[in-house]
């Protein structure tokens, strides 16, 4: 069984998912598009953008948790365009520190509201 995780500083689901999912030592974080909390608009058009506010979403969830990037594991990063890996990439890097989390990025077909940008994560507990 896990515990939900919810905060208003992160985007509401738009589906019937929770924010992430408590299961005691991990933290299962849902995928994170580029949505503001408080419009449920994308922040702009650009990917650049879009990945601040999805790593700021990110960070909004582990903090509601109790916890911090330091405590990522693994995140997967979906792109509606590999072109953009570079950008995401450094924006990216500018949450994280060493060590960093293991990572796969991958180019899918369409991203849920258009987005150019999903990143998820799984957390461990210290």
């Amino acid at each position: 069984m896990f515990t939900p995780i919810s905060t208003k500083q992160a985007p509401a689901a738009i589906g019937p998912y929770s924010q992430a999912a408590d299961l005691g030592n991990l933290l299962i974080i849902s995928g994170q598009i580029p949505l503001d909390p408080e419009t449920m608009e994308f922040v702009s058009d650009e990917v650049e953008q879009q990945t601040h506010q999805v790593m700021k979403n990110l960070g909004a969830i582990l903090k509601e948790a109790g916890l911090s990037f330091k405590n990522l594991a693994k995140t997967t990063i979906y792109l509606d365009d590999m072109n953009d890996f570079s950008v995401v990439n450094e924006v990216y890097a500018g949450y994280l520190s060493e060590p960093y989390p293991a990572r796969a990025a991958v180019e899918v077909g369409k991203l849920p509201k258009g987005a150019k940008v999903e990143i998820e994560a799984i957390a461990v507990k210290e």
